[in-house]
């Protein structure tokens, strides 16, 4: 049985970070050091994120593909043959532009992460093992690309062999898969965000599993929390609303 394409899924995320966040992501997941960036493994990491990018239909500033050309130039520079040196200056190095505009914005991520922790010192707002969740709106400053990390990881976890329809194409409710990350929680207090898309073996399944997770966020069904840089993402379900149906949630405001 043959049935028509899927609509395109699209999914929006307010709090975005730019290119220069995700290069030194990169940077700190492989423990590198700036100053000596393995310029052809960095492009082709940066390039697969800009992928899953695009396959989640998340909309991908011009920036960071000034960012993917700078990067390929670089690439394809040191890739060349090298010319006899020279005494005279050649003209601006990218790579070494590259490394300087990253020292420098770390130190001024490094500086907005110390002003934040004090911010949060006087709040007197710390959670040491599991978290406690008051009334209160909580926000939480989980790291986007470690959210698109898990993606990317049950991407590569995927069957290239199961992933060639040839006729027929699955539909993927986002209901069943918000029922499916609630089920998860059935005798366990957390489960973290890779478990989710275990046993997906479509990228429109792995999708989908992460809207259901945007969308219970959402509706206040799921709190996530990362209690460091570059940490695993945990999810836990919200205890003001750990006993209501999802459903009764996402339509509460209509009754």
């Amino acid at each position: 049985m043959i049935t028509a394409a899927p609509t395109p899924i699209n999914v929006h995320i307010n709090v975005f970070e730019g290119p220069m966040d995700l290069l030194l992501h990169l940077i700190k997941k492989d423990n590198l050091d700036i100053c000596d960036i393995n310029i052809a493994e960095i492009t082709t990491q940066y390039l697969d994120y800009l992928n899953v990018m695009k396959e989640l239909n998340l909309e991908v500033a011009g920036e960071f593909l000034v960012m993917a050309s700078t990067l390929m130039q670089i690439k394809a520079k040191t890739l060349l043959p090298s010319q006899a040196p020279t005494t005279e200056d050649e003209g601006p190095n990218p790579m070494k532009e590259l490394v300087a505009k990253l020292v420098e914005y770390q130190k001024y991520k490094e500086a907005s992460k110390y002003l934040n922790e004090k911010l949060e010192e006087n709040k007197d707002k710390f959670y040491r093992a599991a978290p406690i969740f008051d009334n209160g709106e909580k926000v939480l400053n989980l790291q986007i690309f470690d959210l698109l990390a898990a993606v990317k990881r049950a991407f590569e976890r995927l069957d290239e062999r199961k992933r060639i329809e040839l006729l027929k194409v699955e539909e993927f409710p986002i209901e069943m898969k918000m029922e499916k990350v609630v089920n998860l929680f059935k005798g366990r207090e957390w489960v973290l965000l890779d478990d989710i898309f275990v046993g997906e073996t479509k990228k429109r399944g792995v999708i989908t599993c992460f809207m259901a997770v945007l969308e219970l966020m959402k509706i206040k069904k799921i709190i996530a929390r990362q209690d460091e840089r570059e940490g695993h993402i945990r999810i836990y379900l919200n205890p003001d609303n750990k006993d209501k149906d999802f459903k009764t949630l996402m339509h509460g405001d209509e009754a």
